[in-house]
């Protein structure tokens, strides 16, 4: 961890960090923010294990602060890596495949601090739950859809070219799994196993579902292992 910190500060030495657009469109290559990422994920875990134990619940604590059972996790879990599967297996026959980016090393550790902040925004705050399951499911539709824009596969954003559109079959495909996988996670929380719709098959699912996307991406050449 001290290592990408210091790898992190000699990245930011190469920015004008004045300039917020280029600061920006350097943060996702930036070990810096990989550390802050995970760190905040940490932090609301800890928060959200705290009110769990406590058994803390409305407004007094975070969303889906309750524990679940082995098998609403398992659920989630083997839903999340079949949507996985799904999407790696179609990428390559639709020839998606070489589309990809490649990641540095330490964007698992974003992706492991998001499957905490996300699924706590998303599948916590956003969602209407007290409406009747017709709305619950529309508001998950659309919080879906918002999850699978934020991402950034149909735009991009870079201190040289500023913002862009990206819309492409193979950022098309990928956001449409961001989707998929989005409302799974709804599902995962708000199924009849999971009866005090906890959150953390979601947390479980999530990771599983990031660590896997950083496994594929290992495996198939598109993860860079230095600074």
């Amino acid at each position: 961890m001290q290592s990408l910190i210091y790898a992190g500060i000699a990245q930011l030495k190469k920015v004008e960090i004045f300039k917020t657009p280029a600061f920006i469109a350097n943060m996702q290559d930036n070990p810096i923010y990989a550390v802050l990422v995970f760190l905040a994920g940490a932090y609301f875990f800890k928060i959200w294990l705290e009110d769990a134990r406590a058994g803390k619940t409305g407004s007094r604590a975070l969303p889906g602060a309750s524990f679940a059972g082995f098998g609403a996790s398992a659920l989630a879990v083997a839903g999340a890596l079949a949507v996985l599967a799904a999407e790696t297996f179609l990428e390559g026959r639709l020839g998606f495949r070489e589309d990809q980016s490649s990641v540095k090393f330490w964007a698992v550790f974003v992706w492991i601090g998001a499957a905490v902040t996300e699924e706590i925004i998303f599948r916590g705050y956003i969602v209407i739950t007290k409406k009747g399951r017709g709305v619950l499911w529309a508001s998950a539709f659309f919080a879906s859809a918002l999850f699978a824009i934020l991402h950034p596969f149909l735009w991009d954003f870079s201190a040289s070219g500023g913002f862009s559109f990206n819309f492409t079959s193979a950022a098309a495909f990928s956001t449409a799994f961001i989707f998929l996988n989005s409302m799974w996670l709804y599902f995962a929380r708000f199924n009849p196993l999971n009866k005090s719709a906890s959150l953390l098959p979601c947390f479980l699912a999530h990771f599983a579902y990031n660590v896997g996307v950083f496994a594929v991406k290992a495996h198939q050449g598109f993860a860079v292992w230095s600074f």
